[in-house]
């Protein structure tokens, strides 16, 4: 990546026959298409070429249910559905590829197995005590620093900058709230909701857990005080992208009630690679 370029650019484009809300991240190689209105063909067109002018090897939208087959019909594929995204409304997740390496899953038949084990566990709808020694709350500004710290001893690579304290304050300032544990000492685990006030939905993401602590149901614990804060809100949909080969994370969210609804190829870099990512959505009391 160029080192001018920035880890990711919003843009809102208004062409004569439409109107597309999109996000540049260049860290993960995508064009995020979020929000759109207008000619769909138009539209479709348009971001092919903005993705090609800046080397972007994936293009998602998050389509309207009464657009995803003009999207389909263009050459886009159906990667997931998300549940109840505008305001109860679904989106579909409708997938470009400009490369052959990226359009190509190393890992879906071991992510196939892991989904089914996952699917035969029982339910866990029930809140776990807070462990001894340890306080949940939501975080603050002043906690950045802790956070970054966290993500940066958990992930190797991550699909945002988390490792880096101004951005998590950034995320924070744009209405992203965390709920975090800790000990005494130190910040053992934590997990974040980034909020559409304007659909009415929330990303359950940035989940960590420091080895020593995991197994504990903490982030079970974490995803609870996120609801429960996100229903104070009126927010009626939540949904996560997990890593398709972690167990561990697709576990929490299908015990919790989340329903499996796709696969998303290749969609960003966590850990050292590409990685396939399952979509789970929740519709909120």
């Amino acid at each position: 990546m160029p080192s001018h370029l920035p880890t990711y650019t919003n843009q809102v484009e208004n062409g004569e026959e439409y109107k597309v809300s999109y996000c540049l991240d260049f860290l993960n190689k995508r064009l995020r298409v979020d929000d759109y209105l207008g000619n769909v063909d138009a539209i479709c067109k348009r971001i092919v070429d903005i993705a090609k002018a800046n080397a972007l090897t994936k293009v998602f939208i998050k389509s309207r249910e009464d657009d995803w087959q003009t999207f389909l019909s263009k050459g886009c594929m159906l990667e997931g559905i998300y549940k109840g995204y505008f305001n109860g409304g679904d989106a579909y997740c409708m997938a470009l590829y400009d490369d052959l390496e990226r359009r190509t899953s190393d890992y879906w038949m071991e992510e196939d197995q892991i989904l089914k084990q996952v699917q035969t566990l029982r339910l866990k709808p029930d809140r776990p005590l807070v462990p001894a020694h340890c306080t949940l709350r939501i975080a603050r500004m002043e906690d950045a620093e802790q956070l970054a710290v966290l993500y940066d001893h958990i992930f190797q690579t991550y699909p945002t900058p988390m490792n880096d304290p101004l951005y998590v304050e950034q995320t924070m300032r744009e209405g992203t709230i965390y709920y975090l544990v800790e000990t005494p000492d130190q910040l053992i685990s934590a997990a974040s909701a980034e909020i559409n006030t304007v659909y009415a939905n929330a990303e359950m993401t940035d989940c960590a857990t420091l080895p020593a602590y995991r197994n504990q149901g903490l982030m079970r614990l974490l995803m609870h005080a996120l609801e429960d804060e996100l229903i104070a809100r009126n927010i009626t949909c939540a949904y996560s992208l997990s890593r398709a080969l972690s167990f561990g994370m697709n576990a929490v969210f299908f015990q919790m009630g989340y329903r499996y609804y796709g696969r998303l190829t290749k969609n960003c870099d966590i850990y050292d690679k590409f990685e396939d990512m399952n979509l789970w959505t929740k519709m909120l009391k």
